[in-house]
């Protein structure tokens, strides 16, 4: 038994801390859902587990046993998002972390367009701008049930709700050829523009340039000495 004041530990933690690739999966997810940290998915993970082993007891029965306890397990994940109504008990072992994340109050404000990416849906979370039913929650990882989604929005009076709506607006107006090009990577372009610039300047091949007046100099200087030789009246070496 743990200390009475503190609350248990909700979550498991992986058997194996340095496994490659779990930690690149877990990058993904945080950079998807805009998390704060690991622990969030780790949460998930239990919760799916935890629900992936009630279903394999259940299927361990008949059919006849099991008929309340199977109703009450798909009724309860129904109510909650993760399955859609009318879905078999074997649904539940195929069930991931990204469904459960998906549940998220975040991840909702995200869906809905209330914030521009994942970690300003958080943003507008902590700070109050969002509400339910009109009360304020500030928690991201508040999980919404399916009746819940449609009375998501703005708390009232919210500085933010005004901003949204006019990017809103100009992401509908946009054509979907501007989007593209937007989305296009730019490449290294700034850098032949430079090289560009320095030939209308005279400023490129610098180097080459001295060495070329370096020959032209060194062969005026040895013409100049031909003609002096010439000249009537030079001395004549040796």
């Amino acid at each position: 038994m743990g200390h009475p004041r503190k609350s248990s530990k909700k979550y498991d933690t992986p058997p194996h801390p340095w496994n490659a690739e779990r930690i690149k999966e877990e990058n993904k997810l945080m950079s998807k859902y805009g998390l704060k940290n690991k622990k969030e998915i780790w949460k998930a993970d239990t919760l799916v587990r935890k629900y992936s082993r009630e279903a394999r007891y259940l299927l361990g029965f008949s059919e006849d046993q099991i008929v309340h306890e199977k109703n009450e397990l798909l009724g309860h994940l129904y109510r909650l998002g993760i399955l859609p109504e009318g879905a078999p008990l074997e649904d539940i072992l195929n069930l991931t972390v990204e469904d459960v994340l998906k549940r998220r109050l975040q991840s909702i404000v995200f869906q809905k367009g209330f914030s521009r990416t994942p970690k300003e849906a958080r943003v507008f979370v902590v700070h109050g701008h969002i509400a339910l039913d009109g009360k304020k929650i500030d928690s991201p990882s508040y999980f919404v049930k399916k009746s819940q989604e449609d009375a998501i929005g703005f708390y009232p009076n919210s500085t933010v709700s005004k901003q949204i709506e006019e990017y809103n607006k100009i992401k509908a107006l946009k054509k979907p050829e501007d989007e593209e090009k937007s989305k296009k990577p730019r490449g290294r372009g700034g850098r032949g523009r430079r090289n560009d610039r320095r030939d209308n300047r005279g400023g490129s091949n610098r180097r080459s340039g001295r060495k070329f007046d370096n020959k032209k100099s060194n062969d005026n200087k040895a013409t100049d000495n031909k003609s002096n030789a010439n000249k009537p009246g030079a001395k004549k070496s040796g």
